[in-house]
């Protein structure tokens, strides 16, 4: 065609004849090659975003990272009571219950989770006031509530789950389903670790077992495989760390032998994240064999330590177990781990082993405080008298909370998504504040409500990082812990 034949809309433009659609397709698809050979060398520039760079070939993955911006904590102990803890029986204090007790729920829900609902129950144990805000919490926790006056509490707390399964992967991952990475994972990925003889992401089970649904806390879902948590315990430190029958000098001459088959293999195969993630797995490994012995060891804590946590509670040998793994999360913070999940209950239909609190609530928890609250309220003294809580975030969660009133024909409370406690203390927290209000009855959240999304995201947010710009892209969607969602408490920020 004549240029000057071209309509007008085209002039100066110039129609594509097949030798220019053939040269320009020639000119793209060698930029989109150059971008990603760039890409797999580390050599492109940052993601607008602010995103971490994805691990790649020839990196150490777990090295330090700067966050987006200055943070107020460096390390987070997260103390995750599986089962779900009823916050009328510990930190959400509702007078109207004791005046409603035995009466039917005015508009209340006929049939919950688990069948037909009975009448309301006032809280099965006392409230008093605590520290100077006058706190009001239950003696069924009297350590902790000892602590109120270091402590941001928030109230209104959502949940899109009230099955266990689907809850604790909200809590731990941001979705219900599985498949998705947990928060340790995403710390991690972010700003890998100070430490690199340990993990930067440790989930220390508790003594009974594991939750309900398990490796998904502190799976790395889509992430490199590196930043899983590492799962261990003062009873039963890792498994299979150590080569039985090998003599030092044999033992180090094989890995020095395995390190220069691992690199001509990643030479070879270069991009290759999932193998690079492996070899760096074997490398920490390694170097694990010499330092977590050393760390696992608690004969070397003082007596007094071991009576400040229960440790040396001979009667209670659950509540002794679990005050190890307090004190061991005490220490793997020491000595700069990340991330540290601690565990206090274990999967188990009805209660026996968590806080599933559906038939006999008082005589569950009985047991289930005992345990948990003299360790726990010692590991956050204990880190704030060695100067730890000024750079570590400890914080407080159950996947969902419960009914106000019993279930027909029991003695416990049902499951409620709908409003439900968890609370931080240490580096970046106000002290001593309470958010968000359920109504006079503790069913649902009336005021400030925050979906755990917003939790996630403050967490996110004292560890310096942006929770809008932490994401990974996978199957073409940019994902992050927050979803599409998210919001900063402020309100609970010092």
């Amino acid at each position: 065609m004549n240029p000057a034949d071209r309509p007008l809309s085209f002039q100066g433009h110039g129609l594509l004849d097949r030798r220019r659609f053939l040269g320009c397709g020639a000119t793209a698809l060698g930029s989109v090659a150059l971008a990603d050979l760039l890409g797999r060398q580390g050599l492109l520039a940052a993601a607008s975003s602010g995103s971490p760079p994805v691990p790649v070939t020839g990196t150490n993955p777990l090295r330090p990272r700067p966050p987006h911006f200055a943070p107020k904590a460096r390390n987070v102990v997260v103390i995750f009571c599986a089962g779900a803890v009823s916050q009328l029986e510990t930190w959400d204090h509702k007078p109207e219950l004791h005046r409603w007790d035995g009466k039917p729920m005015p508009g209340g829900p006929a049939v919950t989770f688990q069948g037909p609902a009975g009448n309301l129950a006032r809280p099965q144990y006392a409230f008093r006031p605590h520290g100077q805000t006058g706190k009001m919490v239950s003696d069924l926790i009297p350590h902790l509530a000892g602590l109120t006056d270091e402590i941001a509490f928030v109230h209104s707390l959502t949940s899109k789950s009230n099955t266990h399964g689907p809850a604790e992967n909200f809590l731990s991952t941001g979705f219900a389903l599985d498949g998705f990475p947990s928060l340790g994972a995403w710390v991690g990925y972010a700003l890998g670790t100070d430490n690199q003889d340990l993990p930067s992401f440790v989930s220390l089970l508790d003594p009974r077992g594991v939750p309900q649904n398990g490796a998904n806390n502190w799976g790395a879902g889509f992430l490199p495989a590196t930043f899983q948590g590492t799962t261990w315990s003062a009873q039963n430190p890792v498994r299979h760390l150590s080569a039985p029958g090998i003599g030092r000098e044999a033992d180090e001459a094989a890995r020095r032998l395995l390190d220069g088959l691992n690199r001509r293999h990643l030479e070879r195969n270069p991009g290759d994240e999932r193998l690079a993630a492996r070899i760096a797995s074997y490398e920490l490994a390694a170097r694990m064999q010499l330092s977590v012995p050393g760390i696992s060891d608690l004969s070397t804590e003082p007596a007094h330590v071991l009576r400040d946590y229960g440790a040396d509670d001979t009667a209670n040998p659950l509540k002794a177990a679990f005050a190890r793994n307090c004190i061991l999360a005490r220490r793997l913070v020491e000595r700069g781990v990340r991330f540290v999940q601690l565990f206090n209950g274990a999967y188990a239909s009805g209660g026996e082993l968590n806080w599933d609190g559906h038939n006999q609530l008082k005589a569950q928890y009985d047991r289930h405080a005992a345990i948990l609250d003299q360790p726990a309220a010692a590991l956050i003294r204990d880190l704030g008298q060695r100067g730890l809580l000024a750079d570590t975030l400890v914080v407080w969660c159950t996947e969902f909370g419960r009914m106000p009133f019993f279930q027909k024909g029991a003695q416990g409370r049902d499951h409620n998504p709908d409003g439900f406690t968890c609370w931080m203390t240490g580096a970046g927290v106000r002290r001593g504040v309470s958010h968000g209000l359920t109504d006079e009855l503790g069913r649902a959240a009336v005021k400030d409500i925050h979906p755990l999304y917003d939790f996630n995201a403050t967490i996110l947010h004292l560890l310096g990082l942006d929770h809008t710009r932490l994401t990974f892209e996978h199957n073409g969607i940019q994902r992050r812990l927050t979803n599409v969602e998210g919001e900063i408490i402020r309100e609970i920020l010092a």
